[in-house]
């Protein structure tokens, strides 16, 4: 995320720009790079890295960053439903909050002004849609051994899905 907070007010143009570029286009051009081969070996597994926020908007937070997610998680399902049947898999796996540290240092600058801890700001965050019932952020290992998964012949049937590594905040079935 490389835009500021604030909503559309503090948004300009080159805040939406660099949200796009970094968040849907590049994935869209390292799949027309390395795609071809893929179609031409009829096997292939293509994982997109979304974000809860693509689903979970957080105006104040997030917004250029959210709708550049939400855009990755439609172009993601459209190119599964293209390349399915060629031998392609295209999956995307969406993180709710992760402890990062560019996560870990933006929580910070938010909770500065009042003194609250990293993880009571992550938790007042989390409060606006409802909660992280596990109460605590991921670690970057339980997002990537997910992903490993997703890439073995353990899945093989998987495609055109996007998983949410949340700790349960979604609150839909």
């Amino acid at each position: 995320m490389t835009s500021p907070g604030g909503g559309f007010s503090a948004l300009t143009d080159l805040d939406w720009e660099k949200e796009l570029q970094l968040n849907l286009l590049a994935s869209t051009r390292l799949d027309r790079a390395l795609l071809p081969r893929m179609l031409e070996n009829k096997s292939g597994v293509i994982v997109h890295i979304s974000s809860m926020a693509g689903m979970h908007p957080l105006w104040e937070l997030n917004m250029a960053y959210a709708a550049s997610k939400a855009a990755l998680n439609s172009y993601s399902k459209a190119l599964a439903n293209e390349v399915a049947s060629k031998g392609v898999r295209v999956l995307t796996v969406s993180p709710g909050g992760v402890a990062t540290p560019q996560l870990v240092q933006l929580l910070e600058q938010f909770g500065a002004g009042s003194g609250a801890t990293v993880a009571e700001t992550f938790t007042n965050f989390a409060n606006k849609f409802g909660g992280v019932p596990m109460g605590r952020m991921a670690e970057p290992e339980e997002v990537a051994s997910f992903v490993g998964f997703l890439v073995s012949p353990a899945a093989a049937y998987l495609t055109s899905a996007n998983y949410a590594i949340d700790g349960g905040a979604i609150p839909v079935v």
